[in-house]
């Protein structure tokens, strides 16, 4: 099971990685250009960066609190941080006719609650 939770967290930490990485350095009209970031196109260049940033702390505390033994609480609070975020995400794709995101948002919702069940409850 450790090992389970090892590579849902792990996986979640480069999806996290990857979507922070874009939201903060790419252009928001080359992001609003791209199949799925339609919706950054009516979004507040702050809010993007900061949904961005968040996507960051997100790849960071699933992995360094465990990794280091320092306060590995906060990997089940990130995890439930992301199921939040994954809703917010789904939403926003539902609205903008992106049923192919909302359904990978949904499946790392399920990926981060599988985390969060199994850190809080070990």
């Amino acid at each position: 099971m450790d090992l389970a939770l090892w590579i849902a967290a792990g996986l979640l930490a480069v999806v996290a990685l990857t979507g922070g990485v874009s939201k903060v350095f790419v252009p928001q009209e080359k992001l609003a250009a791209a199949r799925g970031g339609e919706w950054t196109a009516g979004a507040r260049p702050g809010f993007v960066k900061t949904l961005g940033g968040l996507e960051l702390l997100a790849a960071l505390g699933l992995v360094l609190p465990a990794a280091t033994g320092i306060a590995p609480v906060l990997v089940p609070v990130t995890a439930v941080c992301w199921v939040l975020l994954m809703v917010g995400a789904m939403i926003t794709h539902v609205r903008h006719g992106s049923a192919g995101f909302a359904g990978l948002n949904l499946i790392y919702l399920a990926v981060a609650a599988f985390v969060a069940w199994g850190q809080f409850t070990a």
